[in-house]
């Protein structure tokens, strides 16, 4: 061996399934989780694509692997927050706790879509929902109505909003109904002219901007703590 390569075969990073799985949140970050490929992760790593294997079994399980790390990182996160939840502070508990997580998903934009596509709910994923249910429990929450509170938030209750369409998603240029269709379809044409999302950086989808979010979320919130104060 030269003494030009022996520096770097010194100092070179052994494969591990962790460090794979970071290298892929990366990529995901950095380009979208549909530019994450087996052949592009490995060159991000400097390694033979077939080495990735001896880490991860393909790349379903990349997907639910870069999953979990998300879901541990908004887990960890909300676990550090220290906001009492006893009787009536459940309600601001549990909006922090929330909030918190939608933080982290913005900084991965591309979870909500796995979030909804993946089958199987890892551990942290699990712990985060114990959580945020201990936190309804503080509150006086029964376990039914713990149970029809996490039915109602849906996805809101990990920090994200699922539409039930995506006007853009038929390829079209965004939020926009078709001139054919204008007369049929007044009261969307209407809408759709008048309202505005243009605060990106708050945004995981068509209508989840972070004043969308906030309102839907509060509405639930406040329905939620009527309904523990009649029980």
């Amino acid at each position: 061996m030269s003494a030009h390569a022996e520096p770097e075969a010194r100092y070179r990073i052994p494969l591990s399934r962790d460090r794979v799985l970071r290298a892929a949140v990366r990529l995901a970050d950095e380009h979208g989780v549909e530019a994450l490929t087996m052949r592009r992760l490995a060159e991000d790593l400097g390694a033979e694509a077939m080495s990735l294997y001896h880490h991860v079994a393909n790349k379903g399980d990349v997907l639910d692997g870069i999953l979990d790390l998300v879901a541990t990182e908004i887990h960890e996160t909300v676990e550090a927050l220290d906001t009492p939840a006893a009787g009536a502070a459940w309600k601001q508990a549990v909006r922090r706790r929330i909030l918190t997580a939608r933080e982290v998903l913005l900084r991965h934009p591309w979870a909500p879509a796995l979030f909804q596509t993946r089958s199987a709910a890892g551990p942290a994923v699990i712990r985060y929902y114990d959580g945020l249910l201990g936190l309804m429990r503080q509150g006086g929450f029964s376990y039914d109505l713990g149970h029809h509170a996490l039915h109602a938030l849906g996805s809101r209750a990990l920090g994200f909003a699922q539409e039930l369409f995506d006007p853009a998603a038929g390829g079209g240029s965004g939020a926009e109904v078709p001139p054919e269709m204008a007369e049929q379809l007044p009261h969307l044409t209407g809408m759709i002219a008048e309202i505005a999302h243009d605060d990106p950086d708050s945004t995981l989808g068509w209508c989840d901007d972070q004043a969308e979010f906030e309102f839907g979320l509060d509405l639930i919130l406040d329905g939620l703590d009527r309904l523990r104060g009649s029980r």
